[in-house]
């Protein structure tokens, strides 16, 4: 396959520099970039932004490797930037752990000529050449690697044309999904989050000719976080303001609403917050939301159903992925006949049980707690794109069950409490119906959790989810305790569903 390439004209040092920041947010550990160019080109310039980019400090300092002929930087993306214009030949590379330093992290090559046949195929080429008072890079590759460079660059350009093409990036955070996030530092001006939301690319058909994202209700474009961020603003709720978006790229330029942690400074859980994340759910459940909302002119996204296909999708999760890690063999086709019967059941309780606009992601992760503010305002929203109408209950559970921090059944306790105790306030609401809804939300939610994080793992090559198994575990014995669900108490455990493994 042909290489692809593109090209930038950089006028100054600091285009430059913004060029090799632009790089640091897209390269992974394993990318090879090979910096051609004449002395004097900007090779060494372009190196030290992208390095700078990664350390998270414009000031980091990064010597030359013209005489140590690698320097490597413990930066999060580790980095080893070589020089190989005193190299005698390519078998010397090899004494400099070229291929344990491609393994571990990026590889910046000043003179790649001079080991040409060492590099690897899949290397980026930056060709730099002098043109009037500024500089034309071509890059030039193929794979993943340049397509996300080439992501990177369009960022780039998404931000001149929002007046924002001088700003610094800098990586902010990720989740468990294809979204990225960038932290966003104009001179002189309040920083903004750069969220890169690719359409969804949609996995092989697994039920009825539909694939799971399809089946699950999943958002596939950043339409769906536009619309749904509008209408919560429009309802009190504190969500990112957008400065600039482009929904056929997926780019959003959002308000920082701060850093302000939810939880302790260990990482515990605060009852007075939790109990004023509920209290805002509360607010949100009471109201009528509608299911067509507007993105933009002409383009309206249409708030999913959390319909039973959706809801049995995943709970799937458990014994697709979950079964498989305890037992070492797929689930039988009796063990899901039943399972799915056991489900069915208690799905056939949910009718009619206080359904509204369910945000799905309400936990610890996704609120951003804002001590200076008042009221509803304290609360930041941030992650509401997957937003369904469904059982309101759903959201109570993901906040109760925070599946990324151990919350004591007191907080628990106190935090429902909370949520019911502002229902009651704001009209008629009926207690019990809510509370078996939420036994069987948490069920629902945990189960799918437990198959998530097994897939996270095994499929994904993320294990540092694993260490929440047995939080969740816990969770989902909690929520089987209630007396609606005793018969899938019962089968889980005859089942041995809730079984450790060793991860």
């Amino acid at each position: 396959m042909a290489a692809r390439s593109l090209e930038r004209f950089l006028p100054d040092e600091a285009a430059t520099t913004r060029l090799g920041e632009d790089l640091a947010m897209a390269v992974k550990p394993g990318d090879v970039l090979l910096l051609d160019g004449d002395l004097g080109a900007g090779k060494s310039t372009l190196a030290r932004g992208l390095i700078r980019a990664l350390a998270g400090d414009p000031w980091h300092e990064v010597p030359s490797p013209t005489f140590t002929l690698v320097q490597s930087y413990d930066t999060p993306v580790p980095v080893h930037h070589f020089d190989l214009y005193r190299l005698s030949s390519s078998e010397e590379l090899q004494e400099l752990g070229f291929d344990e330093a491609v393994a571990s992290g990026v590889a910046l090559v000043e003179w790649p000529e001079r080991a040409a046949g060492a590099m690897p195929a899949a290397s980026l080429r930056l060709a730099i050449e002098h043109e009037g008072d500024g500089r034309r890079v071509i890059i030039s590759g193929d794979g993943q690697a340049f397509d996300r460079v080439a992501r990177s660059l369009a960022m780039r350009d998404f931000l001149i044309s929002a007046d924002f093409g001088e700003a610094r990036r800098a990586r902010f955070t990720g989740d468990a999904s294809a979204r990225g996030y960038e932290t966003v530092s104009p001179e002189g001006r309040a920083s903004l989050v750069l969220m890169n939301s690719p359409r969804l690319v949609l996995g092989p058909p697994v039920r009825d000719g539909k694939p799971y994202a399809e089946i699950a209700h999943t958002a596939q474009t950043v339409a769906a976080f536009v619309a749904i961020d509008r209408a919560l603003a429009a309802g009190g709720v504190t969500v990112p303001g957008i400065v600039a978006q482009d929904l056929d790229q997926g780019f959003l330029l959002l308000e920082h609403l701060g850093t302000g942690a939810f939880l302790d400074p260990e990482g515990k859980p605060i009852a007075e917050r939790y109990a004023a994340a509920a209290e805002l759910l509360a607010m949100i459940h009471g109201k009528h939301w509608d299911a067509r909302l507007e993105a933009a002119p002409g383009v309206v996204h249409q708030v999913p159903p959390f319909d039973r296909d959706a809801m049995m999708i995943e709970v799937d999760l458990l014994v697709d992925w979950y079964v498989p890690a305890v037992t070492g063999a797929p689930a039988s086709g009796a063990l899901r006949d039943g399972y799915h019967a056991a489900w069915n059941a208690v799905f056939d309780r949910l009718a009619d049980k206080q359904y509204g606009l369910v945000l799905r992601d309400y936990h610890s992760p996704n609120i951003i707690w804002r001590a200076d503010k008042k009221g509803f305002d304290r609360l930041g929203i941030v992650d509401f794109q997957d937003a369904l109408i469904g059982p309101v209950a759903y959201d109570v559970a993901s906040l109760g069950m925070d599946a990324r921090v151990t919350v004591s059944p007191e907080i628990e306790h106190d935090t429902v409490n909370a949520y019911v105790a502002a229902r009651h306030a704001a009209g008629s609401f009926d207690e019990a119906a809510f509370r078996e809804s939420y036994a069987i939300m948490a069920a629902q939610r945990n189960s799918k959790i437990l198959g998530i994080f097994v897939r996270l793992d095994r499929r994904d090559g993320k294990p540092q989810y694993l260490k929440h198994l047995p939080r969740i575990r816990d969770y989902l014995h909690r929520a089987l305790a209630h007396p609606v669900l005793a018969e899938l108490r019962d089968f889980y455990r005859d089942n041995r569903l809730l079984e450790e493994f060793d991860t």
